[in-house]
């Protein structure tokens, strides 16, 4: 494929806090003389832009097309243009938005100063695709034109200024007189490969109206009801001049609207805001362009009371457009809180690739990724985002296999904020699209990074042969995020050793033996330096006596099989001390209860989540959350760090796989394999759960009669593996291991 190269815009100068240049309008009036049999535009925006062909707009969705750092990748995207040209003059628009490429609002990891900074810009061509010669019909250079937008500043993190009284209309229409207009001028090419975005687009999903709306100090406090992520439309009239002002927040502070637990990230008066001056007249319509905002409330100033109606405004939920791909139900209502929040929380730090949060960061943390790739994917439809994301990660990558705690970046994140436990994303994200879909693509593309980086751990082993660098187990409850109980060394070394299990098994897959057998070499050592060193075995107990020490090591086998029992009553007996309390962070949250239900201890997983009393999950459903908190605190009224982060929602994918019992692929070598195991807790009365395999839609289903339990199960055709009742229950002929087949209410009694 043939990408344009000129890149043009309005100026080389960027703009910033302190210096608020408007985003351009570019446009170009060309002249067909026939229609072309296949036209197509190809279009790459930095940072991002909306597109137009004949005063119509055609752009794939919000923040096109694409988040990065321009000097690892430019994105483009294709657009067949056969309905929406014509013979005789044609007219292409573009506005372009700062983005990545301008991010001065990301000065807290360094974006303000990368290497990739400059103005936004735009390379652009129309071809006919039918034709393989002399097929060009329009690409960028100095003869498009430029004018300034009614978008006087615009900020991917911080929001926008709007002035509707310097809109242009029909600015993007045939037969325009631009010719007062300035020339564009010929931009820096970027660094970047060029490269066509081939992962779903941002879309908006769906349209909330407030639940209330409120007298709040000086102005107006819209409540949604619900915290996502996206921005709200603005309806309104009024007279010229007139501005309004719309903070954008998911905390109230002891009854007040409060934005402060951002305010490290942004200056003073740039939290999530969009600031709207009228043109006046008749009735204004507007939505943000190249932003978005994680809220559930809008605090609205410069209105009159009787423009402060609920038609005011309306929530645009965005995020990528991923697809529901299973789900969770059962008779316990905070169970079923949980889930939703966990879905909510998922969307919303869904844009291109996951996100930490959608209002203080939107950066691509790679741990949170790591720990949440399960659950993504029996729920939703990431596998596309993934394998797009990771050509933006391995591009990250230095020679040496270090990668840094953020992707994209603009050099910020290789010192501090990463580590096995952050690094792991570049293995597990393919080795769970794998797992989940049966692809061996996206190990095929990875495998050489993958190979990179165990030889980099194998460099990196400290005097004992562990690792004990990087970041540990994360917002361990109720502690300072980066003062987690477990050691780093326990954490970061068996999470090593499990980064090479993963690779000696995609290594495997795809033939390759002199890598399988370095994986393994690897992984054996350094799990023989973890039993010689980290564990006490007249106790069985793991360095650093905590939930998530002796629960990791348990999940990735450091333990003999004989040696289970024992340090499985360690585990029991911590969580004991703690009143059955979770007492971890992130790293053990993704494991404890998957250890507990494996053993046969469901019932103790699921009293740890539900219970209202902190720190639990069930405390955050007792507070009102409608998504996942940043942490656990035993009290939230002065809690300001974050109310919608991701990476704590493992317990989704426990529900699916522990409750529900739909166990895809156990071993990882067969996708159209699938374990149904379900686990009738006790204090449930019934409980379902789906997921979509390949094959199709996996359901299973159960409720309790009396003292028997009746199981649903129906699997696609084709669909192999077994049905394995709990430990204590049989089928009325006696059998507690049955052939997989689709069955509705299999009697299952308790032995």
């Amino acid at each position: 494929m043939d990408f344009p190269t000129v890149f043009i815009g309005a100026t080389r100068e960027w703009g910033g806090f302190d210096n608020h240049i408007p985003a351009p309008c570019i446009r170009k009036a060309f002249t067909l003389e026939k229609m072309p049999e296949k036209p197509e535009l190809l279009i790459c925006g930095l940072g991002y832009y909306r597109v137009f062909v004949n005063g119509r707009e055609i752009t794939k969705g919000p923040l096109a097309p694409y988040t990065s750092n321009p000097d690892s990748y430019t994105y483009f995207d294709k657009y067949d243009l056969t309905d929406l040209l014509q013979v005789g003059e044609n007219v292409i628009g573009v506005i372009l938005g700062n983005g990545m490429t301008n991010g001065f609002d990301g000065y807290v990891w360094d974006f303000d100063t990368a290497k990739h900074r400059g103005a936004p810009r735009v390379p652009l061509s129309i071809t006919d695709t039918a034709k393989e010669e002399d097929n060009v019909l329009l690409t960028s250079d100095t003869s498009f034109k430029t004018h300034p937008s009614p978008i006087l500043f615009d900020s991917l993190r911080c929001g926008e200024i709007y002035d509707a009284r310097l809109e242009i209309d029909s600015w993007c229409d045939v037969g325009f007189d631009d010719s007062s207009w300035d020339n564009c001028i010929i931009s820096e090419v970027p660094r970047g490969k060029a490269k066509v975005c081939e992962c779903e687009p941002i879309v908006v999903s769906r349209e909330l109206k407030p639940v209330s709306v409120v007298k709040h100090k000086d102005g107006w406090l819209y409540d949604f009801g619900v915290n996502y992520a996206g921005v709200t439309r603005i309806k309104i009239r009024g007279e010229s001049g007139q501005t309004i002002t719309v903070d954008h927040g998911d905390w109230i502070h002891r009854g007040e609207f409060d934005t402060s637990n951002y305010h490290k990230f942004y200056p003073e008066g740039y939290s999530q805001k969009t600031v709207y001056t009228l043109k006046g007249g008749e009735t204004e319509v507007h939505v943000p362009s190249f932003t978005y905002y994680g809220f559930r409330y809008a605090y609205v100033t410069g209105i009159t009371e009787e423009q402060a109606t609920e038609e005011l405004l309306t929530y645009l939920v965005m995020h990528t457009d991923l697809k529901e791909n299973g789900d969770f139900e059962c008779s316990d209502e905070i169970i079923n809180a949980l889930q939703k929040m966990v879905r909510v929380s998922d969307l919303a730090n869904f844009y291109y690739f996951p996100t930490d949060c959608p209002h203080r960061e939107k950066n691509g943390w790679t741990g949170d990724a790591a720990v949440s790739a399960e659950h993504m994917l029996l729920n939703l439809t990431p596998e596309n985002a993934y394998r797009e994301w990771l050509f933006n990660i391995r591009d990250t990558q230095t020679e040496t296999g270090k990668l840094p705690g953020i992707i994209p970046t603009g050099g910020w994140g290789y010192k501090w904020g990463n580590g096995p436990c952050w690094d792991q994303v570049m293995t597990m994200l393919p080795y769970m699209v794998y797992k989940y879909r049966g692809t061996t693509k996206i190990l095929k593309e990875n495998a050489t990074s993958i190979m990179r980086y165990i030889n980099y751990l194998d460099e990196h082993l400290n005097e004992r042969g562990l690792i004990d660098f990087g970041l540990g187990d994360w917002v361990h409850a109720n502690r300072h995020a980066d003062k987690p109980i477990a050691p780093v060394e326990v954490t970061n070394s068996i999470v090593s050793m499990n980064i090479a299990a993963m690779a000696e098994h995609i290594f495997k897959v795809l033939g390759k033996e002199l890598q399988m057998q370095f994986a393994r070499a690897f992984k054996d050592k350094i799990r023989r330096n973890i039993r010689k060193h980290l564990i006490n075995f007249a106790t069985m107990t793991v360095a650093g006596r905590c939930q998530t020490s002796q629960a990791l090591a348990i999940y990735y086998g450091v333990f003999e099989e004989g040696e289970r029992a024992k340090a499985l009553e360690v585990l029991l007996k911590l969580i004991e001390e703690k009143d059955y309390h979770i007492d971890a962070g992130m790293l053990g949250l993704r494991v404890i209860f998957h250890v507990l239900s494996d053993a046969g201890y469901a019932d103790i997983a699921f009293k740890m989540i539900v219970r209202k009393d902190p720190p639990s999950y069930g405390h955050w459903v007792a507070q009102g959350f409608t998504s996942l908190p940043e942490e656990f605190r035993m009290d939230y009224t002065d809690f300001a760090t974050s109310y919608n982060h991701h990476f704590l929602g493992d317990i989704s994918n426990w529900f699916i796989q522990a409750i529900g019992g739909i166990k895809l692929n156990p071993n990882a070598d067969d996708v159209n394999c699938v374990r149904i195991s379900p686990e009738f807790i006790t204090d449930l009365r019934w409980a379902k759960a789906w997921h979509n395999a390949p094959l199709g839609k996996i359901e299973v289903s159960w409720r309790r009669d009396g003292e028997k339990v009746l199981l649903s199960v129906n699997v696609p055709e084709g669909m192999k593996g077994e049905i394995v009742l709990p430990a204590g229950y049989t089928d009325e002929d006696g059998y507690s291991l049955l052939p997989l087949v689709s069955v509705t209410d299999l009697v299952c009694i308790k032995a």
